[in-house]
Order: C-alpha cells, then structure tokens, then sequence
C-alpha cells in the first residue's frame, strides 16, 4: 500500500546525501517522486519503490486545504 505523502512533506532519508543532507522535500508525486535536498537545493528523481524504502521519518507535513 502506498503511503500519504504529499507536495511540500519533508522527510528525513536513511542514506545521507553526498553534501551530507539527510533532509528533504517533496516537489513531486506519482509512479516518481522528485525530492529536493535542503542543505545544498539539488533535485533527484526516485522511482515510488525506492524513495518508500529509503524514507526514515517524515519530518513536517504539509497543510492541507480543508
């Protein structure tokens, strides 16, 4: 089962970014998701299967409109 994530979420990854980022944001979702490093602002494309697999936590949910 997929999980809720949304535009504007931001996850902590298991693995660090080569600029030593663990933190992320969601730019993207779908069968890809684009991400956002918020240390150093590089843009990666991951398949859905294993941005899942490498998040540790989400850190910050995005509002949603009611």
């Amino acid at each position: 089962m997929p999980m809720k994530l949304q535009v504007g979420d931001v996850v902590r990854m298991r693995k660090e970014h080569p600029c030593g980022g663990t933190d992320w944001e969601i730019m993207r979702v779908g069968m890809d998701f684009r991400i956002k490093c918020l240390q150093c602002g590089r843009v990666v494309m991951l398949p859905r299967v294993k941005f899942e697999k490498g998040i540790k936590t989400v850190l910050q949910q995005a509002h949603t409109k009611s």
